[in-house]
């Protein structure tokens, strides 16, 4: 009997990844830069487990993390700033930040964006309390009834309304956020980066991290690193303000801001 090599499953195609895919085709426009770097998260996440331990409250490395994200960029705002049909710079004194978080839909493990606002003026507890929020309400989040509706439309308005938001800072700030953060190492260990296709100014895009040697003080030791890429459109940013932002947040990181207050 000749055997049937034909097999296969049927799925429907998940309507909310239609966003992605129209998003991935604007920001193939863009001319975009990544930059690969590695931040020594060791002190950090003891400084994390050390407030744990000492105030029993959670606190993930998420909202550390974009509390850092928001004191950088406060200083110097071009990094999430929009350019309008009028070929003007929009800059905003709030930084919005998109990001992606795993939830459960209808029993399935899904991927759902929540824009938290102003993350330059919240602390990282207030910010660890608004994930905490959307993670447990998210059905009802104004950001997943937004996309429940917006992809049932044809394919051609979708992209018709992406195209007038782009040239909309104050609309991408609203529908948008003004930076993207990305976590694809949250789903295991070891290190590696993410290369996104970016529709933000700013997009950063945390990778794994894992143990290996560094040099403190002269001497090597064991710590732990985590793989960032940042990235950015050169048509806004120019490399040098980058550079300097990539320091700034790399020391904010390092140095744990704010944990031992």
């Amino acid at each position: 009997m000749e055997a049937d090599h034909n097999i296969h499953t049927v799925l429907p195609y998940p309507r909310s990844r239609l966003l992605m895919v129209d998003g991935g085709r604007l920001g193939l426009q863009k001319h975009t830069v990544h930059g690969l770097v590695e931040f020594d998260i060791t002190h950090a996440r003891e400084a994390i487990h050390q407030y744990r331990v000492q105030t029993g409250e959670g606190l993930s490395f998420s909202a550390f993390f974009l509390a850092c994200l928001g004191r950088a960029i406060d200083q110097n705002q071009e990094m999430h700033a929009y350019r309008n049909w009028r070929n003007q710079l929009i800059i905003f004194d709030e930084v919005d930040v998109n990001m992606l978080f795993e939830v459960e839909v209808d029993g399935k493990k899904t991927i759902r964006p929540h824009i938290i606002r102003g993350v330059n003026k919240k602390t990282f507890q207030e910010i660890q309390q608004e994930i905490e929020d959307f993670q447990n309400t998210h059905a009802s989040s104004r950001e997943s009834k937004f996309i429940d509706w917006f992809v049932l439309l044809p394919g051609f308005i979708r992209r018709l309304f992406l195209w007038v938001l782009f040239k909309n800072p104050q609309m991408i700030k609203e529908y948008y956020g003004t930076v993207m953060v990305t976590s694809v190492g949250m789903f295991g260990t070891g290190t590696g980066w993410g290369i996104p296709v970016p529709n933000h100014t700013l997009q950063l895009t945390l990778g794994g991290f894992d143990e290996k040697p560094g040099v403190v003080n002269h001497n090597i030791e064991v710590r732990k690193f985590l793989s960032v890429t940042i990235t950015f459109d050169h048509d806004i940013v120019d490399g040098a303000p980058i550079a300097r932002f990539i320091q700034r947040l790399k020391k904010l990181v390092e140095s744990g801001d704010g944990l031992s207050e």
